[in-house]
């Protein structure tokens, strides 16, 4: 009887046999190891990540640009540097101006606190602020205000079509209606008698807004500038925007809501254009949103029916 060969009994694994086809290394071959590639290299090294002293420029050169663009476009901060428009406003706070409702078409309507560039050499004499380096770059991303910036902040009495009056001490009149004046600084009255220009009554062209001071025996305002160019007036497209909130110092926090007496009936001189102007915003806000919801609707009518 011949022996049996030993290797004839020997168990094949499936995929391990090299001649019947398996996928498995050759015998004379070391096993792979490792390696993501389909090369079968060594797996590459994940990256290390940035340090946080060279991603640190990036996120002050994104923060700088984000600032300068709320300036421009949203919000910007000014400081109140006299005292015509106490005790609403007083000398050192800080306000917040609306700068974007302007670009909807918005204009200044009256009893609103508005900031706007001097229309013509209002300024004069006044003294100018001399910022350090530091300073300079804050007001440039909106964080002080600007020192070269000319800008003065009042209370728009009467706005394209009104006629504005004052007569003795008041009340002051728009269109014929009187009006209720609590914020006038109190001891002042509404109107100063004086020959200067406490004593009048304009028209206010279209484009332009009568604007005056809360402490009226202490504002160089419209009344005091009917000789320049303008005959007092603002022209609108000089208007920075609507200060909103009162921020700084946290003691004085709050906002700047039109008052009522702007709200009386009969007071408007204008057609339904104005109103049109004040509902621009809500309108276009309005028209923004109606692609989104058609989107939504048909989204979900697809995925029912679905």
């Amino acid at each position: 009887m011949e022996a049996a060969d030993p290797a004839s009994d020997s168990a094949v694994t499936p995929g391990n046999d090299p001649v019947a086809g398996g996928d498995g290394p050759p015998a004379d071959e070391p096993p792979r190891t490792g390696g993501g590639g389909s090369g079968g290299g060594p797996a590459p090294k994940p990256k290390k990540p940035r340090s946080f002293w060279k991603e640190l420029p990036i996120l002050i050169g994104i923060a700088l640009v984000l600032a300068l663009l709320i300036k421009t476009f949203l919000v910007q901060a000014f400081s109140i540097p006299s005292a015509s428009m106490e005790n609403t406003l007083k000398e050192g706070d800080r306000v917040l101006v609306d700068k974007l409702t302007p670009w909807f078409g918005s204009e200044p309507e009256r009893g609103e606190v508005v900031v706007f560039h001097d229309p013509d050499n209002w300024l004069a004499g006044e003294a100018t602020a001399d910022p350090n380096a530091f300073q300079t770059v804050l007001s440039w991303i909106g964080l002080m205000p600007s020192a070269e910036e000319k800008d003065l902040i009042k209370r728009v009495i009467g706005v394209g079509g009104d006629t504005v009056a004052c007569k003795g001490t008041g009340p002051l009149t728009v269109n014929g209606k009187a009006l209720n004046e609590p914020y006038v600084y109190p001891g002042n009255t509404p109107c100063s008698q004086d020959d200067q220009g406490g004593q009048f009554t304009v028209k206010v062209p279209k484009g332009f807004i009568w604007v005056m001071g809360d402490h009226r025996q202490n504002s160089r305002d419209s009344r005091y500038n009917q000789s320049d160019k303008n005959h007092g007036m603002v022209p609108v497209d000089q208007v920075v925007g609507r200060a909103v909130v009162k921020a700084w110092p946290i003691t004085r926090w709050g906002t700047l809501p039109v008052p009522d007496t702007f709200d009386q009936d009969g007071l408007s001189a204008q057609s339904a254009g104005s109103a049109a102007l004040t509902v621009a915003p809500q309108g276009l806000a309005l028209v923004g949103a109606v692609p989104v919801v058609l989107w939504r609707r048909r989204r979900t009518e697809g995925s029912a029916a679905r």
